[in-house]
C-alpha cells in the first residue's frame, strides 16, 4: 500500500508488534521507523510523554498548542490511561506497556505499538506500528496521513531524545 512505510527495513515489518495482539486481520498496516543517537533509557520518557501532546504537527493536531519541549517526570503510563493530549483534550487509551520497551495504545480505531530497540553506540531503533480495520476505499489515504504526521512525530522524538542525552 502507498505510504505503509517509512525509515524501516523489511526485518522490521516482519517482527511482531504488540499492537498485532487487538487487530486481527487489519486493512491497514504501517510502519515508521528512526534511529535515535541516545540509549533507550533516555528515548523512553520522550515516548511515554506523548500523553501530553502529539509532538507531530502541532498547528495541525494540537490547535497551535507546542507539545512539551522539556521532560515533565511523568510517572510510567498505565494500560488504562488516556494515550495522548491534542487539543486540551485526552485522547485513545494505553491498552499495553512493558516501560522502556514498547508503548501499545488505540485512538480513533487504529491501534500503535512505540517500540524501542537498542542498538549499538548507545542507539536506539524507535519503530511504530500503526494496525486497523476499515473501508478498504479509506485505507490509502488514512496510510498516507498517518506517514506524514507519524514521520514528524518521529522525527520530533528523536531531535528531543537526542538533545538531552548526558553529556550534551
Amino acid at each position: 500500500m502507498i505510504g505503509d512505510r517509512w525509515g524501516v527495513t523489511t526485518s522490521e515489518t516482519l517482527r511482531a508488534y504488540p499492537c498485532d495482539d487487538f487487530v486481527t486481520a487489519p486493512t491497514v498496516q504501517a510502519w515508521r521507523g528512526v534511529r535515535i543517537d541516545a540509549p533507550a533509557a533516555v528515548v523512553w520518557p520522550w515516548v511515554a510523554q506523548v500523553r501530553l501532546g502529539p509532538y507531530s504537527y502541532d498547528w495541525i493536531d494540537n490547535l497551535g498548542r507546542r507539545s512539551p519541549r522539556r521532560l515533565a517526570g511523568l510517572p510510567e503510563p498505565q494500560v488504562g490511561e488516556a494515550f495522548t493530549t491534542a487539543g486540551g483534550r485526552k485522547l485513545g487509551r494505553i491498552v499495553s506497556v512493558d516501560p522502556g520497551r514498547h508503548l501499545t495504545s488505540t485512538i480513533m480505531g487504529a491501534f500503535m505499538s512505540y517500540v524501542l530497540v537498542p542498538q549499538e553506540h548507545d542507539a536506539t531503533r524507535l519503530l511504530l506500528k500503526v494496525a486497523m480495520r476499515t473501508t478498504r476505499w479509506a485505507a490509502p489515504a488514512l496510510s498516507i496521513g498517518d506517514l506524514v504526521m507519524a514521520r514528524r512525530q518521529l522525527l520530533n522524538l528523536k531531535d528531543l531524545a537526542e538533545r538531552s542525552r548526558p553529556g550534551r
